[in-house]
């Protein structure tokens, strides 16, 4: 059985970014209220884009934090963060598509998923683990669904 997960070092790198964003609106903040270093126009316009790229990387680390598993002709799709465990046979996939993006002499590769129930998953080879197992998993189970560019 093959199992894609998130790849840990992604997570971890992550992770430290949205540190340093939150130490940097903490002390913003707090420098606002004690000393005021700055103008108000840096503070009003610092705090919020700081904030919004928080959020923007909070919610892509939520959405990729799924687990998925191929083997004995079926898919079983986790997400924990929505307490969703779903299994699919492998006769529910409508069609799978495979990009590859080649960029600064590297190959960045998206796989996605098109189930029954309007159910759609995808996974790239920069965060999940074992992304090239699952590719040719189904490009051996279902090499007619899938979809081409």
């Amino acid at each position: 059985m093959i199992h894609c997960r998130p790849k840990t070092k992604t997570y971890i790198s992550l992770i430290l970014i949205v540190l340093v964003l939150i130490a940097g609106l903490v002390y913003l903040l707090f420098d606002f209220s004690r000393h005021q270093t700055y103008g108000l126009w840096f503070y009003l316009i610092a705090c919020p884009l700081l904030t919004v790229v928080l959020l923007l990387l909070l919610v892509k680390m939520m959405a990729g934090f799924k687990f998925i598993s191929a083997g004995n002709n079926e898919l079983v799709v986790r997400i924990p963060l929505k307490s969703l465990r779903a299994s699919y046979p492998i006769s529910a996939i409508l069609g799978w598509q495979e990009e590859v993006i080649k960029a600064n002499k590297r190959e960045f590769k998206h796989l996605n998923i098109l189930l029954d129930r309007n159910n759609s998953f995808s996974i790239s080879n920069h965060e999940h683990e074992k992304y090239e197992e699952l590719a040719k998993y189904l490009q051996k189970k279902v090499p007619k669904k899938r979809i081409k560019t």
